[in-house]
């Protein structure tokens, strides 16, 4: 067996592993923990100014594991010496506890002997931002987007030779992280494959401490033990990388702090249960899955401004990776750059999302995926520039059952497969469901609605393959299904070929025979066009074939 064979083999059964470890963690049995002798919770101002790691002591510092245990209220102000005291400041009831950092220079990377207690106090903040040199100079740009994505100074990782698949764990509403650089947590393959390992976990306290090889302390806050957390907030933060300096003038970069031998995170941010956490303006790079993962319950989740990039490297090879409940998820305006498989993959999730205004280039750099696959029904994919995909545009799965799903407004270039394409049952290899199964027939029966994406939405068709321009204006006539919005599109290719399609040119409405016409003036001879059909029930269709623009012959006398 070859080497590219292996290498899928080897990832197609990471991705079933960790499957079937989602659905062990579903079905959780709900094991009550006993309730523990600890301290009243209180609203504190905690300062990390060490970056030490290890047990509980009075010393002279105070350190990221002793802040969290005491917004948690699982340790005692008792317990810490005068020193320690010094960096905690009692806050007004209504205001939520946060942690602050103020670590000397040139120790700001918090290196971990064991994984942190869970986040368990509902609005805390961590905020790596008050953390004195915090982006005093420029960090990385979102290029496309021309945000910059401020640097971090404090990092958080594993020890040297030491394996922790988790950096933080999220499991109450509210919490907010922000300004952190996490990279190198992860685990060996069946660890990986039993716990979800990843940056940021984001959980009920349940699943959390049901999979994190110890028994955490029970909070001093009453915890619903199954509820998903609410309102969590991912911003600022470098996730899968150490922070680096980035001088967009002359390109050079410059490291902070000391880095050895730079571990991999195996996932960047797993949202694995809550409902409405956003994740902004951070970078995800460098993770050997999925940079932003989803589990049993993502809904309302708001993925925006991120530059998500180089994941897939060793495993899960999808940028973004939908699974679960994903109703009324936002995938908006970020830079999906250089990922191994595809930018945005459905797995036979429950309810919709929306993509929209998108930046994705360059992905299936390891696998021939489409940029986005969609399983499932009425997602909406729009204003996107989707382009040098080793793969299709867009392409929706015809099992489970797909329909409604919309696809307009985006604009493709340089792929390997269609702008858009409807898988058939009919073709069922691994090929034909990540990276498409190419151009469909029209419609014959109505047994293709069943087994075709968008229930076999007929692309439309040209009533020729060459139209002329006349007194500077091009007629354009052709068929589709019937009330379907026509989009029609400038493309590239040869006359009997599915050119990307690259920019829209005019929208018209199908009449009740499926005719429909218009005329255009912003064309020139020797130009392409394709067309989509959009049907409300049905969604969007394949690309028509290409028509050919030309000029009328000169009269000869």
């Amino acid at each position: 067996m070859n080497k590219p064979q292996n290498i899928m083999k080897i990832a197609f059964l990471s991705e079933q592993l960790y499957l079937l470890a989602l659905v062990g963690l579903f079905s959780l049995p709900s094991i009550p923990i006993a309730a523990q002798e600890l301290p009243k919770q209180l609203h504190l101002q905690v300062t990390v100014n060490s970056d030490l790691d290890g047990a509980i002591t009075p010393d002279t510092f105070l350190t990221l594991r002793e802040a969290i245990e005491l917004v948690n209220g699982t340790l005692s102000l008792n317990r810490l010496s005068a020193a320690e005291k010094a960096q905690v400041k009692s806050l007004n009831p209504n205001v939520p506890s946060r942690i602050n950092f103020n670590l000397p220079p040139k120790q700001t990377t918090i290196r971990l002997n064991s994984i942190l207690p869970p986040l368990v106090s509902p609005g805390v903040i961590v905020d790596g931002k008050t953390q004195p040199g915090y982006a005093t100079k420029s960090g990385r740009l979102n290029r496309t987007f021309v945000k910059e994505l401020p640097l971090p100074v404090i990092a958080i990782t594993p020890a040297e030779n030491v394996e922790i698949f988790r950096g933080l764990t999220v499991v109450a509403d509210n919490i907010t992280v922000r300004g952190i650089s996490l990279y190198g947590f992860s685990a060996k393959f069946g660890a990986t494959a039993s716990t979800p390992p990843a940056d940021i976990f984001i959980a009920d306290w349940l699943t959390a401490n049901e999979t994190s090889h110890q028994q955490y302390l029970q909070p001093a806050l009453p915890l619903a033990q199954n509820q998903p957390p609410q309102g969590v907030v991912i911003e600022n933060n470098w996730l899968g990388n150490f922070p680096y300096r980035v001088d967009n003038s002359t390109k050079k970069v410059t490291v902070i702090g000391i880095v050895y031998d730079f571990p991999r995170s195996a996932f960047g941010v797993s949202v694995f249960n809550s409902v409405g956490t956003t994740i902004r303006n951070n970078l995800i790079t460098n993770h050997d899955g999925s940079g932003i993962i989803t589990g049993k319950q993502a809904t309302n989740l708001r993925i925006s401004g991120n530059v998500i990039e180089r994941n897939g490297l060793a495993g899960m090879p999808d940028a973004i990776r939908m699974e679960g409940n994903i109703q009324n998820t936002e995938i908006i305006s970020n830079l999906i750059e250089g990922n191994a498989g595809s930018a945005v993959f459905l797995f036979k999730p429950k309810g919709s999302l929306q993509i929209r205004n998108n930046d994705i280039k360059f992905n299936g750099e390891r696998f021939n995926r489409a940029a986005i696959y969609l399983m499932g029904d009425n997602h909406q994919v729009t204003g996107n520039q989707i382009g040098n995909q080793n793969g299709a545009g867009v392409v929706v799965a015809a099992y489970p059952e797909s329909k409604g799903n919309i696809i307009q407004a985006n604009r493709f270039n340089a792929l390997t497969g269609l702008s858009i394409d409807l898988v058939t049952q009919q073709n069922v290899s691994v090929q034909d469901y990540q990276q498409g199964d190419g151009v469909n027939p029209p419609r014959n029966s109505r047994n293709r609605r069943k087994e075709t994406g968008n229930a076999a939405i007929n692309a439309p068709q040209f009533l020729a393959r060459e139209f002329y321009i006349l007194n500077s204006k091009v007629n354009i006539d052709g068929v589709a299904d019937p009330g379907s919005q026509i989009d029609i599109y400038l493309t590239d290719g040869n006359n009997q070929d599915y050119g990307d399609l690259k920019r829209s040119l005019a929208t018209v409405t199908a009449d009740a025979k499926g005719r429909f016409g218009v005329t255009l003036s912003n064309l020139k001879p020797g130009e392409r066009i394709s067309a989509i059909a959009t049907h409300p029930q049905y969604g969007t269709s394949e690309p028509a074939l290409n028509a050919v623009v030309r000029s009328l012959p000169t009269a000869k006398y």
